[in-house]
C-alpha cells in the first residue's frame, strides 16, 4: 500500500536532503485539494535542511493540485514537472523550487541511478 502526500510530508519529508543544491533556499506552499477542502503544507529549503509546517503563509511557489495527483507525486508514480505540464497541477511564482520537488519526494520504485546505469552498460544488477 502506498502512503499520501499528508502522510508523506507528515513522516518523511522534513530534515536533511542531501540531493538538494546546497545553493536552493525558498518557500513553496503545497495546496491539496480535496473536493471544497484544502490542506495547506509550506515547505522552507534552506542548506539542504526542510522545514515542514501545516500554513497558508506566502510562498516563493504556490503549488495546487487535487490531492490524488499529489498522492501520485508521493509514490513515486508522477514527476512534479511532467504534472505541470500536463495541468495535473499548477504553479505559482518561482518555477526553479517545482524542481526541487522531485528532490524531496520519491523517484519511482524502479528508478536506476544513471551512474549505476553507465556502470553496468545497461544491464540490470541485483542489489
Amino acid at each position: 500500500m502506498s502512503v499520501s502526500a499528508a502522510e508523506y510530508l507528515d513522516r518523511e519529508v522534513a530534515g536533511r536532503h542531501p540531493d538538494l543544491p546546497e545553493t536552493t533556499a525558498g518557500t513553496l506552499r503545497l495546496d491539496l485539494q480535496d473536493g471544497a477542502r484544502t490542506e495547506h503544507w509550506l515547505l522552507t529549503i534552506d542548506h539542504q535542511e526542510v522545514r515542514v509546517a501545516r500554513l497558508v503563509d506566502e510562498a516563493d511557489l504556490v503549488v495546487r493540485a487535487d490531492r490524488e495527483v499529489f498522492d501520485r507525486i508521493a509514490a513515486g508514480r508522477l514527476n512534479p514537472a511532467a504534472a505541470l505540464l500536463r495541468n495535473d497541477l499548477t504553479a505559482q511564482g518561482d518555477l526553479r523550487l517545482l524542481l526541487s520537488l522531485r528532490r524531496i519526494f520519491p523517484g519511482p520504485p524502479d528508478a536506476r541511478h544513471p551512474r549505476d546505469v553507465a556502470r553496468t552498460g545497461g544491464r540490470v544488477v541485483a542489489p
